[in-house]
């Protein structure tokens, strides 16, 4: 009887496990570089699996998540401007009746920061919603902390 209940485990749950995996389509990575002693850019990429898409920072209200950044407050640095972001594509989406701008397979967001000390860490969040011709996820927050040396 163990054995069986043994073998019976080995094939179930890994069928179960395959059907609860839960989609990811976008991967997150940041990196920072100094540009003088007094100020650095920080680059936040999200490579996006094809056939998907997240949104611009500038998305009208009544349409999809748009993508936000939130940035823990520090005495080491402060913001230099809002977050940039290159050019979109834009497209009419029936789905939310307007015309939307979003990135496929990979974008790089940037932020100016001015340093108060030689070294710091930038913590913060991103907000983003993805979706495909299909369907949307949740929208989803990642935390991220970026070393600036």
């Amino acid at each position: 009887m163990k054995k069986i209940t043994l073998v019976l485990s080995m094939v179930l749950f890994p069928i179960a496990g395959a059907f609860a995996q839960i989609e990811k389509p976008v991967t997150w990575s940041y990196a920072a570089k100094k540009v003088s002693k007094t100020e650095a850019v920080l680059y936040i990429k999200a490579t996006i699996e094809d056939k998907w898409h997240i949104y611009s920072q500038n998305i009208k209200d009544g349409g999809p998540v748009k993508t936000t950044f939130s940035f823990s407050p520090s005495k080491d640095f402060g913001l230099v401007g809002k977050t940039t972001e290159p050019k979109a594509v834009v497209k009419y989406e029936s789905t939310f009746k307007m015309n939307v701008s979003y990135f496929e397979n990979s974008v790089i967001f940037q932020q100016k920061i001015k340093l108060n000390k030689a070294t710091t860490v930038v913590k913060g969040k991103v907000e983003f919603m993805v979706c495909n011709d299909k369907q949307c996820l949740p929208p989803e927050e990642v935390e991220f902390s970026v070393p600036v040396k």
